[in-house]
């Protein structure tokens, strides 16, 4: 009679890619950072000792090597199946939204596996969360904040909040991988985050060492918004396709007045439905934007396409020197027919043209001394920022809109408005005034971060501001 077959015990596996940590591949010693859990929910807690856990880190050590050396962080996580299924007798529909994606919810299906499949997917969201430990401490981040997919092929994608993408792109992080694992007994799940890897091309490296134009400023800049997660040789990379970027910048601009209306359209992609809808209300707009991409040739020949919208947008700017590269500036926006106005004594010239319905762009990512600025956040520093975008919103109601627009590798232009801020209200004017500008900061963050180096860091945007005390009155005593 032949000997009965063995069943393997092992469940079923779900990998993204090759995504392992070398700790796994060691024994399965974790680091401090991802032991430690900050989350509640503590009813889907378990201890990592034991046999599921060596089990599935023995499982993980299966994939390949190759994104391994590119990791650099690990997370892992194990979740018995058990409190899922605890869970999902427990808990309303709407709550179970909170914890899971409806995506998520999808996948699992309704039959017997729906528990053990729910546990990975759970594991995998503390285990991406782990990747962050200090922000994960500090409640900047939550495992909610992450959510498994599953792509073409099936293979398991982590899907991200904006707040969560936000630090993945700050810290410079290229993707998030993610291998899952489930049997009967318990799912575990193993993330890794790719570093991200600037391409810094021949022109940047040449005027990085040749012409390092405020190249202390670039790199203090970079070094404050990416912090010390970041390597160093990528802040230089950075740097060098800052440079590499503002030649592009330089070689356009000279070139665009060359070009006929056809070719300048035809370099520029716009995306401007949440701008005419904006428009539509009647209020006028307020449009958030800065230095990014090439904002003059993207704006000019973006906007030139839509004739209807001729006249009606007006951009609030600060002189620019050289002197003659200013005035060329200015009479390239107004032969495009934009208006040109100036951040002072404008005010009453905007209100106008926002009570007429048109369009006010205002570059909101330089410093701003007092009066004219307050000290609000910017990339977790203390920046001296615009404070009249937010009055003028809050006193006339127009929509404000984020706005950028960045460079494709293949050297077409896209020009892009994104949905409008909502406004925030408080009974203490100041701290809404404060509030709304430190919104407006955030949002810029988020544009900055998409295309780094096409960002202007060579502007001293943290500049410390030194506050004079008023002369103290002299006394007379009779």
């Amino acid at each position: 009679m032949p000997a009965p077959r063995s069943r393997s015990r092992r469940g079923n596996v779900e990998q993204s890619g090759p995504a392992v940590c070398r700790r796994a591949r060691d024994g399965g010693r974790a680091e401090p950072a991802q032991q430690h859990r900050a989350h509640p929910l503590s009813r889907l807690r378990r201890d990592q000792r034991g046999a599921h856990r060596t089990f599935a880190l023995t499982l993980m050590a299966d994939i390949a090597d190759t994104a391994a050396s590119e990791a650099t962080r690990c997370g892992i996580d194990t979740v018995e199946v058990r409190r899922i299924e605890r869970l999902l007798a427990e808990t309303a529909s709407e709550d179970l939204n909170r914890i899971f994606s409806a995506q998520e919810l999808s996948d699992s299906g309704e039959g017997p596996g729906r528990a053990a499949s729910l546990a990975a997917r759970f594991a995998a969201k503390e285990a991406c969360a782990k990747l962050f430990p200090r922000e994960l401490a500090l409640g900047l981040i939550e495992p909610i904040d992450f959510s498994v997919a599953r792509d073409g092929y099936g293979a398991p994608q982590v899907v991200c909040s904006a707040r969560a993408q936000a630090l993945i792109d700050q810290q410079r992080i290229r993707a998030i991988v993610v291998s899952l694992t489930h049997d009967r007994v318990s799912a575990s799940a193993v993330a890794l985050a790719l570093a991200a890897r600037s391409a810094a091309p021949i022109a940047g490296r040449i005027l990085y060492y040749a012409l390092p134009v405020r190249r202390a400023v670039i790199l203090e800049n970079l070094r404050r918004v990416f912090g010390a997660g970041v390597p160093e040789g990528e802040i230089k990379r950075l740097a060098q396709a800052h440079y590499a970027h503002l030649w592009r910048l330089f070689g356009e601009f000279l070139r665009f007045r060359w070009l006929s209306a056809a070719q300048q359209a035809a370099i520029v992609r716009t995306e401007v439905d949440a701008l005419k809808h904006a428009l539509g209300e009647g209020k006028g707009v307020l449009i958030l934007t800065g230095h990014f991409g090439n904002f003059e040739v993207a704006t000019i020949a973006g906007l030139a396409r839509f004739p209807e919208m001729q006249g009606r947008i007006h951009f609030v700017r600060r002189a620019i020197k050289p002197r003659w590269l200013d005035a060329l500036v200015t009479r390239r926006f107004r032969q495009a027919g934009f208006g040109v106005m100036s951040k002072r004594g404008s005010l009453d010239a905007i209100l106008e043209r926002l009570a007429a319905g048109d369009v006010i762009v205002f570059p909101f990512d330089q410093h701003a001394s007092p009066p004219d600025g307050i000290e609000v956040e910017f990339f977790g520093h203390p920046a001296w920022t615009f404070k009249s975008l937010s009055i003028m919103a809050l006193a006339t109601g127009a929509p404000v809109l984020p706005a950028a627009s960045w460079r494709e590798s293949d050297g077409h232009h896209v020009l892009r408005f994104e949905e409008p801020l909502p406004p925030i209200h408080d009974e203490n004017v100041n701290e809404e005034i404060r509030r709304n500008t430190r919104a407006y900061n955030a949002a810029l963050e988020r544009l900055i971060l998409r295309h780094p180096e096409q960002w202007f860091w060579v502007h001293r945007r943290w500049k410390q501001v030194v506050r004079r005390r008023p002369a103290a009155k002299s006394t007379r005593y009779y």
